[in-house]
């Protein structure tokens, strides 16, 4: 089912997680296309989780997982953005753009250490999922995302794999969106290509840069620990 408006969202970022969406967000919020709506708001409220999982099954809840949103960056947002380029007509297309050899430690010690990694990190986000339904059906949905069958990178996880389909998603946005509705953009061009690009001046701050991976981390660390001790406080008799 196909839901189209001509209000909310202007600008769809189109990118993949680890190349600079943290900064896009800080960035179109800046230039008064805020609230922009990141992987953050998900973390932040995991009600959102049953409507992204809906989006998946292509129904189409954009005004309630949006809000008073104009603009998107990141994931899940990025995955959709065929979908949200028919429900917001008017918006806008940005593809940020990273070299794919830097590009994949960031995503690895990120996004695949999550679902597939041993470190401190994944250890406490599996064992939140234990004691949290919410924080695992959010693990769920990131496998289901990133790595099942409709997965962005549903080939592997292989350094190799991830880089090819890396670039093959630059080619398929690139193929997807009309010239005119999409900016091919890295964060380190700054104000100038973006500014142009929306019609709008460039303002007199210094352009953003946001530590994504340090917030990615520090949220799912953070949460998990929040959530865990919570649980214990609440189970004192527990032991395992």
């Amino acid at each position: 089912m196909k839901a189209t408006t001509t209000t909310g969202i202007k600008l769809i970022g189109a990118g993949l997680p680890r190349t600079a969406t943290l900064t896009q967000k800080q960035a179109f919020e800046q230039l008064g296309l805020g609230p922009c709506y990141h992987w953050v708001n998900v973390l932040a409220d995991l009600d959102h989780v049953e409507l992204w999982d809906q989006a998946m099954d292509g129904r189409a809840p954009w005004e309630q997982l949006f809000g008073a949103a104009q603009s998107s960056a990141d994931w899940p947002g990025g995955y959709f953005y065929r979908e949200l380029m028919e429900a917001y007509p008017d918006a806008k297309v940005l593809l940020s753009v990273r070299d794919p050899e830097s590009w994949e430690p960031s995503f690895r010690e990120t996004i695949v250490e999550m679902s597939f990694g041993k470190s401190l990190m994944p250890l406490l986000a599996h064992a939140r999922a234990a004691v949290d339904p919410k924080f695992e059906r959010y693990l769920e949905l990131v496998d289901r995302m990133f790595w099942g069958p409709q997965g962005t990178f549903s080939q592997g996880h292989e350094s190799e794999q991830l880089m090819e389909q890396m670039v093959a998603h630059h080619e398929r946005v690139k193929r997807d969106v009309p010239a005119d509705r999409l900016l091919v953009w890295e964060a380190r061009e700054g104000w100038g290509p973006l500014c142009e690009f929306l019609e709008v001046p460039v303002p007199d701050e210094p352009f953003p840069h946001a530590n994504d991976r340090e917030t990615f981390l520090g949220r799912v660390i953070d949460g998990a620990l929040s959530t865990l001790q919570d649980w214990r406080a609440g189970n004192p008799a527990a032991v395992g």
